[in-house]
Order: structure tokens, then sequence, then C-alpha cells
């Protein structure tokens, strides 16, 4: 087995703890993942990457979702609503992509994020306090619409959709940053294992590299996600606005490049 492990396997060690421990706190583990795979790993298929990196990062979110449980409270019935509608969604986004053209979507992610930090940005009090509202019909209608669209989106696309689902929960349910990442975290549990129902059966998983892999995104995450507990709401929003910038740049630059 020693010997099928590729040389580049420690660099991809580091690269996942840091995509796992920033994933923990606000999403985004795959803006550094996936590039880190792409890059050290050119010999392989862009399915084999893609389900070698849902492999990976899956166990560090569900252990950051795990965490987040066991030490703030969230509304669990809109979650888990929109969670199996983003479950659903999200198989469908993936067998889309066949159907669609990613570069027809750039300009509207890059819209919305930039509608989104602009938003952010003026009302300073946005996801600074925990003010949840009463869960009625209205409410888990949202979840289900919420978790149906970003599920989607993240089966077809994903850059960005941790981003999305926290500023929608506080948007939406008055949670604040803390308490709308957790949340986001056990959408996101269901969004990777609906992907992987489709990379693992298709043997689009390089498990000699995803298993060490989802070891270091575990460690990331745990790191992560004490980091965010400790810090709390003022630490989330700061490294919210932070990646959504980087969204915004990196899309930005897509999006030219596609031009």
């Amino acid at each position: 087995m020693l010997e099928l492990l590729p040389p580049e396997l420690p660099w991809l060690l580091v690269i996942a703890f840091i995509a796992g421990l920033v994933d923990a706190a606000v999403g985004g583990g795959g803006l550094i993942q996936l590039p880190g795979l792409f890059t050290t790993l050119p010999q392989h298929t862009p399915a084999a990457l893609l389900g070698t990196n849902k492999f990976s990062s899956v166990f560090g979110t569900t252990a950051s979702a795990w965490r987040y449980a066991r030490s703030v409270q969230f509304p669990w019935r809109p979650v888990l609503l929109a969670s199996a509608a983003a479950f659903a969604c999200s198989f469908l986004g993936a067998t889309a992509v066949t159907l669609l053209s990613k570069d027809a979507v750039r300009p509207l992610v890059l819209t919305l994020l930039i509608v989104m930090l602009g938003y952010t940005l003026a009302k300073k009090d946005f996801g600074a306090l925990h003010r949840p509202r009463e869960i009625g019909r209205k409410e888990l209608t949202i979840a289900l619409i919420m978790g149906g669209v970003i599920g989607f989106y993240d089966g077809f696309f994903g850059p960005g959709t941790g981003s999305f689902l926290i500023f929608l929960f506080v948007r939406f349910f008055g949670l604040d940053f803390l308490r709308a990442s957790a949340a986001s975290k056990v959408v996101n549990v269901a969004t990777n294992v609906a992907a992987l129902s489709f990379f693992v059966p298709s043997g689009n998983v390089l498990l000699a590299i995803a298993v060490p892999m989802a070891m270091a995104n575990i460690s990331g995450a745990v790191v992560g996600t004490r980091m965010a507990l400790r810090g709390g709401t003022p630490l989330i929003r700061k490294l919210f606005l932070a990646l959504v910038v980087v969204l915004i740049a990196r899309m930005a630059w897509d999006t030219l490049g596609a031009a």
C-alpha cells in the first residue's frame, strides 16, 4: 500500500487540515482543498478529484456539525427540513451538470455574492444578535425552498455554498453568525453525502488519498470549531466577510476568464 501512496500526500494532508479548519467556521474549505487537488494531481480525471474532495470534506463537516450541535442551540426542524431538500436537490444538481453551462451561472453567483456582502456591511448588527423567530408554516416553507435551491447549486456548481447558507439562516431565521454557521454544517453534510452517493458507486474516489485526507480534514475541523466557539459571533462575522470577498474575487476572475 505504501508504494501506491503519491509523494504529494504530505502536502495534500496540510491542505486538507487547513481546509477543515476554515470550513468549520464559515465554510469555503473547498476553495482551498479542491484547487490543491487539481494542482497536485493533474494526472487524474476531474470527476475523481471532485469525488476525493467530497469524500475528504464530508468527514470534517460531520465532525464540525456534531461538535456544534453539542455546544450551541439552533432550530432543528427547519434545519432538518432544509437538509432533506438539499440532499435530494444536490443529487439532481450533479446530474444537471451535463445539461447546463456553468459559465452562464457565474455572473449570477457573482451578483448574489456582491449583494450579500453589501447587505451584511450595511447592517452593522446583522448576525450579531441571536433573535430566533418562531417556527411556523412560513419558516418551514422557506427552509424547504432554501435547502432545495442551495442543494441544487452545491451539486451543480458549489463555490460559496456555506456562505449562502449562513447568510440565509441569519436573514430568515434570526440566528447569529455562530448558530447560523452551526446550522449550515448540518445542511452541508446532507449535500456532501448526496454527492458521494454518485461519486462512490461510479468509482470516482481515490481512496488511498481520500482516507488520509479525511483524517487531516477532521483534525482541522476540530481545531476550527473550537476556535469558532471560543471566538463566538464577532470572529465568525469577520471570517464570513473575508471569505465572501475572496469568493467575489475568484468568481470575478473566473467570469472574466470565461468571457
